[in-house]
Order: structure tokens, then sequence, then C-alpha cells
């Protein structure tokens, strides 16, 4: 079993990640950029796509390569930084959102939640 402990090494390749997704949106050239083809088809086909990998990740959790389940994780995260940025929200709202439910279990975090 591996550890899940590298933070700094995650935080820095979502942050240049981030900055990427940030240029490309600016760019807004979607015949050179998937980011900005993404970006112009607007927050649902952004949800469409985190579904797709997020289905491809479950299933390379229960099928494929350790290896696999790495590269469908990184596809996860880029999608949903995506659709983050097609809605305007930001890294440090997630942020905020994970800080705010330090300290309190899952159970009891899910079980707190109020419907939207």
């Amino acid at each position: 079993m591996t550890d899940l402990a590298s933070p700094a090494r995650l935080s820095a390749a979502l942050a240049y990640l981030a900055e990427t997704i940030d240029a490309r949106a600016a760019e807004g050239d979607a015949g050179k950029s998937w980011t900005a083809k993404l970006l112009a088809k607007g927050p649902d086909a952004c949800a469409a796509k985190v579904a797709e990998e997020g289905g491809e990740l479950a299933e390379a959790v229960r099928r494929e390569s350790d290896a696999r389940v790495a590269s469908e994780a990184a596809d996860v995260l880029y999608h949903v930084l995506v659709a983050l940025r097609s809605r305007g929200v930001s890294l440090d709202d997630v942020a905020a959102s994970l800080e705010s439910r330090q300290g309190t279990s899952g159970i009891d975090e899910k079980a707190a939640r109020k419907s939207d």
C-alpha cells in the first residue's frame, strides 16, 4: 500500500495546471486548445466530461493497473479544474470548503449537509 502523502508535489502540479487552464481560457482558441474548446461549450459540456472521466477512473480502480488508475485520476483532476473554471469557482473556494470540513468525520459532515 502506498501513502497518499505528497501534498507539495500535488499542490505544485495542480497550481501549474490551473495556470495553464487560465491561460488557455484567456487565449480562447478552440481550434488549438482542448481546454478552450471545452470551455466554449459551457458548464454542461464540462459536467459531462467530469462524469465521463469519473466513470473511467472508477473502472480503472476496479480492473486496471495502478499506472492506469493514476492516469485516469489525472484526467479527472484536469476536467474538474476545467469545470470549476467554467463556473467561475476558484481553487480558493474549493480550499475553503475543504478547510471547513477539517476535523469532521465524513459521516458527520454528510449528515450535516443542507440541500442547496
